[in-house]
């Protein structure tokens, strides 16, 4: 490192001013850092491990712009350990281990320990992560890894068993959007010398846009302010094409809250309904794009399933219900790929909705005439004396009969009444054993 001079400050007040809005509003503080609650939520081991400073090795595992560095820098600010920072791209086996030796020095000379951070870890080859084991090992650095890849895949055994793995997820909208209120308000390291006038809008739209990815969102919004000349009122107004233009994603025209949500769902459910599923994707598709909610798609999907295709291919529930599953174990972005392939089985699948006009049918006969006694011989004839009373008497057990036996099973006053009607789509056929009973059941 150079030594300080009469410029040393100059410089540094220099770099600060050339790095993007995303490094500069890099949090300092836990108490700064946005989202990550299901590892650094009240009373979590990672935050009380932090706030201890007693960390062990740890390797944090998610995709690009949830806050991995950020996190590292956060414990190098907290920690009283001597803090390093690498990049694997950059550095080879004998930068590594000067790195190492240092780290001993410290430890030997000082009694203070290490915390090594090298990002993007699993670039690192064998060689170069079997060079860390021994260090990693006997305590000298305290290891903090921040990978895109799975570490299982990505990082060596040895270094796996001894440390700890936490997974940052995508961050909400909710988060990223406070994120960028925080930018334009923040004097010092923010946007907050520029006047800005943001359109709500428009923030939501970097915000959803943004996909989980905060150093997205950050260089779109300080793309924008930059970019946008104040107006006559002084003020650097940012709409929303301007914020579409800014993260090169086209604005739909998509209010979750409003006509537009409705006109589009109702679109997808009427094309899986009448079988066209190329209009089914295209629909899906731009639901996607506008950051609608997976969970709601799925139900959209299972409840199309159940009604619209039913009993033609009772399999369709199956699918839309198994989509809901995948959707939750994966995650964007490849959750579009377990919706689409339900959509379009959906979409493809035969259609009947006798099961659901006939639950209705039954639903509204239950409103309007009440529950009818059960017929004797169907009542429950296992607990003590019930039979003294005739019930179960003169019942037929259908497997008695190969499967089918005629008998009544609806109530008296309902004899005869008929809720399913198939539709003869698919399977939704008439049984065989049905075939020459002109009244059906009873």
């Amino acid at each position: 490192m150079s030594e300080p001079n009469l410029f040393s400050g100059q410089a540094d007040a220099n770099r600060r001013r050339a790095e993007p809005l995303a490094a500069r509003m890099r949090p300092r503080s836990l108490a700064e850092y946005v989202g990550q609650e299901q590892i650094l939520g009240p009373g979590r081991l990672l935050r009380r491990a932090i706030e201890a400073d007693q960390l062990s090795s740890l390797l944090f595992y998610g995709p690009p712009g949830v806050g991995k560095t950020s996190l590292a820098r956060v414990i190098a600010n907290t920690t009283s350990s001597s803090f390093k920072q690498l990049s694997a791209v950059g550095t080879g086996v004998a930068e590594l281990r000067a790195v190492l030796q240092a780290a001993r020095q410290n430890l030997e000379l000082y009694n203070m320990r290490t915390v090594l951070f090298i990002d993007e870890i699993h670039r690192f080859n064998k060689g170069q992560q079997d060079a860390l084991l021994p260090a990693v090992e006997d305590g000298t650095v305290i290891l903090i890894g921040a990978t895109t890849e799975n570490p299982y895949f990505e990082v060596n055994g040895a270094l796996l068993s001894r440390s700890r793995i936490f997974r940052l997820e995508p961050l909400q909208k909710q988060h990223i959007r406070a994120l960028l209120l925080l930018a334009l308000r923040d004097k010092e390291r923010g946007l907050g010398n520029f006047q800005v006038d943001m359109q709500e809008e428009a923030l939501l739209h970097i915000a959803d846009a943004a996909a989980g990815d905060a150093r997205n969102a950050y260089n779109a919004l300080e793309l924008a302010v930059l970019t946008t000349a104040p107006a006559a009122d002084g003020l650097r107004h940012i709409t929303l094409e301007v914020a579409a233009e800014s993260i090169q994603q086209k604005a739909l025209h998509y209010d979750k809250q409003g006509d537009n949500h409705y006109d589009v769902i109702s679109a997808f459910i009427k094309s899986m309904r009448g079988s066209d599923p190329d209009a089914a994707l295209h629909y899906l598709a731009r639901m996607i794009r506008a950051g609608e909610q997976p969970e709601f798609i799925c139900r959209r999907i299972i409840i199309c399933a159940a009604e619209d295709v039913g009993l033609a291919d009772p399999q369709a529930l199956q699918v839309a219900t198994a989509c809901m599953d995948a959707v939750h174990f994966v995650g964007w972005p490849e959750a579009r790929i377990p919706l689409a392939l339900a959509a379009v089985y959906v979409a493809r699948a035969p259609k009947s909705n006798s099961a659901y006009l006939g639950i209705d049918a039954a639903l509204a006969d239950v409103d309007k005439l009440g529950d009818f006694a059960v017929p004797r011989h169907l009542r429950d004839s296992s607990y003590p004396g019930a039979k003294q009373f005739g019930h179960g008497a003169g019942y037929k057990y259908a497997h008695d009969f190969g499967g089918y036996v005629q008998q009544q099973y609806l109530p008296d006053e309902l004899k005869g009444r008929k809720y399913l009607n198939p539709t003869g789509n698919g399977a939704d056929q008439t049984a065989p054993w049905f075939a020459d009973q002109k009244q059906g059941r009873d």
